[in-house]
């Protein structure tokens, strides 16, 4: 489960799940579908030529990652969720945890390591700044900045004459991960990274 601890602040999230038809859902949408909240991935509207419209509705659960494949007709009533979304700044690591702080009110929160994902730990540095989006109080989900500045700790030395379209050479970053840099590049450079993929983007200024 989320965190231990959630921000006592007023929530903006809308309490009464708006209702909808089936035929209007679109892909990033969040419904509320059998207690669970699912983010919908694919949605494709079939008009027959015999009887309703319906769409068919793929979905992620934003909590346990299970998959949902759903068809709606156009007169169903679907429940879409707003989720409401906050900025925090990434304090420190707590053993099982992480603390984070909410921007507007100063309150912390804890997240446990597990729900954050071991592939975006290695990006959090103290300060960063992360869109936490909530329901009802309850943390659902974690985003981190699309690029993220580490140092290179480690990599082969620079051999004289090698230019940027030169093939790239693997380096050890300051948060442990592996990653390709351009061959001219030596240890102790600070590079921008893609926090999504893990790749080198630029050589940061």
């Amino acid at each position: 489960r989320p965190p231990a601890r959630a921000a006592r602040a007023a929530p903006q999230t809308i309490r009464d799940p708006k209702k909808i038809n089936g035929n209007t859902i679109k892909p990033g949408m969040v419904l509320q579908v059998n207690g669970g909240l699912w983010v919908v991935t694919k949605a494709s509207h079939v008009k027959p030529g015999k009887g309703g419209a319906f769409a068919n509705v793929e979905a992620k659960n934003l909590e346990t990652g299970n998959k949902l494949n759903e068809r709606f007709r156009s007169e169903d009533k679907v429940e879409r969720v707003t989720l409401e979304q906050r900025d925090y700044s990434y304090l420190y690591d707590g053993g099982d945890t992480l603390v984070f702080m909410n921007d507007e009110n100063y309150e912390q929160i804890e997240l446990q390591k597990q729900w954050v994902g071991e592939e975006r730990i290695p990006y959090l540095q103290e300060g960063m700044k992360v869109v936490i989006e909530s329901h009802e109080d309850r943390p659902i989900g974690l985003s981190l900045p699309e690029q993220g500045v580490l140092e290179v700790v480690e990599t082969e030395p620079t051999v004289k004459g090698q230019t940027a379209s030169s093939s790239y050479k693997p380096a050890t970053a300051s948060n442990g991960l592996r990653i390709m840099i351009p061959p001219y590049m030596s240890a102790g450079e600070k590079i921008i990274v893609d926090t999504t993929s893990g790749e080198y983007v630029r050589r940061a200024d």
